[in-house]
């Protein structure tokens, strides 16, 4: 493990599949067949149990992809925007609480290389980019809204200069399972020069990063999903947490300046839908093999309308992820707005040409389908993305 005040990590693990699509020259980084099947058969599992996908994690640091949001000096990958989601999107294919956690990681992994101070960057990126350590955000609250307002969850600052955190999140991904969190709370010291209001977040909020093992900090995995039932997605509380100054991931309240920078990122929860939206049309057209329909003119042209959904949610993530839109901040909101509702399609058209297959509860496309309806529910939820698209034209 990385010392504090040294960049020196161990070479990324080399594997023996090819590399994702987007993802740079180097190791190969991805998904063998064999952890494709393990995770696979991971989410069957935790879908059943509503369970934390424990297995799933695991095969995720085995997989090498953790540390593909970072770059080389820290022992990452150093994907892009487009890489990360070509990951995202596997992975979903085959386990979407699996890329739910993946894509959390990333996200906040990405936040402490952008903001985090050097001495920040050196003790936590190491370990994110092994695997070592599993990232989660925890912003939201019961309370405050999908856009993050008028949070319970305060930080004060304390005599010696650090802070003690007070408040409870909730519906955070991999709430027990993380190894570090980043908190949202509102700070008693609001920014002089903060940034106008952008939708999401507010003045005053700051983030921090929160150890697990910090006294105080408490997961609960009770929360039962209909879906993505295996990501961990729970409650986290603070109470009389103590953290010292160094744990602050940028100014005192500046939070909402880095979220309103998250999507200007193209890392975008799309991807998840994307990879739903695939596996819901090989689980189609392998259905229709087994069956015989091939042969009907009608089933094939059905699979070709699904299949035209399921290439246009693809191009407006890759879109998204290769920033080459004039306005990417926009094009990362469009690309969840846009394949996470295709995905909702392409799966209930897929479970209407299953027929009574697809009334079976053991059937995937039921799974398939609780755990799109759940990514349009994640944050930025699609209402809010809509609000986050529209607001300016009100200035």
């Amino acid at each position: 493990m990385a010392s504090a005040d040294s960049l020196t990590v161990p070479e990324a693990p080399a594997l023996t599949d090819v590399p994702l699509p987007g993802l740079p020259a180097g190791p190969s980084t991805g998904l063998t067949p064999a952890i494709r099947e393990r995770l696979a058969a991971a989410a069957r599992d935790s879908d059943v149990s509503g369970e934390p996908d424990r297995p799933a994690l695991a095969l995720l640091r085995e997989s090498g992809l953790l540390g593909l949001a970072l770059p080389y000096e820290y022992g990452g990958t150093g994907a892009d925007a487009h890489g990360l989601n070509s990951a995202v999107a596997h992975v979903a294919q085959v386990n979407a609480s699996a890329s739910i956690m993946l894509f959390q990681h990333y996200a906040v992994s990405r936040r402490i290389l952008e903001h985090g101070s050097p001495a920040l960057r050196r003790r936590l990126l190491p370990q994110l980019a092994r695997g070592d350590w599993l990232a989660a955000s925890a912003w939201s609250e019961t309370g405050a809204g999908a856009n993050k307002k008028q949070l319970s969850t305060v930080a004060r600052r304390t005599p010696d200069g650090g802070w003690v955190l007070d408040g409870a999140k909730s519906f955070t991904t991999s709430a027990g399972l993380a190894d570090i969190y980043l908190v949202l709370a509102q700070t008693e010291e609001p920014a002089p020069d903060a940034a106008p209001d952008t939708g999401y977040g507010s003045a005053g909020q700051t983030f921090f990063l929160v150890p697990a093992d910090a006294p105080g900090l408490e997961p609960d995995t009770s929360l039962r999903l209909t879906g993505m039932r295996g990501s961990a997605t729970g409650f986290v509380s603070v109470r009389d947490c103590h953290v010292p100054d160094t744990a602050r991931l940028g100014p005192i309240g500046g939070a909402a300046s880095i979220i309103a920078g998250v999507r200007d990122s193209g890392a975008t929860l799309g991807a998840v839908s994307v990879g739903l939206a695939e596996a819901a049309l090989d689980l189609a057209h392998r259905h229709a093999e087994r069956r015989g329909l091939l042969a009907q003119q009608a089933v094939r042209h059905r699979l070709v309308e699904i299949a035209g959904e399921v290439e246009a949610a693809r191009a407006i993530v890759e879109r998204a992820g290769r920033r080459t839109a004039d306005d990417p901040g926009i094009a990362t909101l469009h690309s969840k707005l846009v394949a996470s509702s295709a995905a909702e399609r392409v799966i209930n058209a897929v479970e209407r040409m299953l027929g009574s297959a697809g009334y079976v509860a053991s059937n995937e496309i039921n799974r398939y389908g609780r755990d799109a309806r759940a990514v349009a529910l994640m944050g930025p939820t699609n209402d809010l993305c809509k609000e986050l698209v529209s607001l300016p034209w009100n200035s």
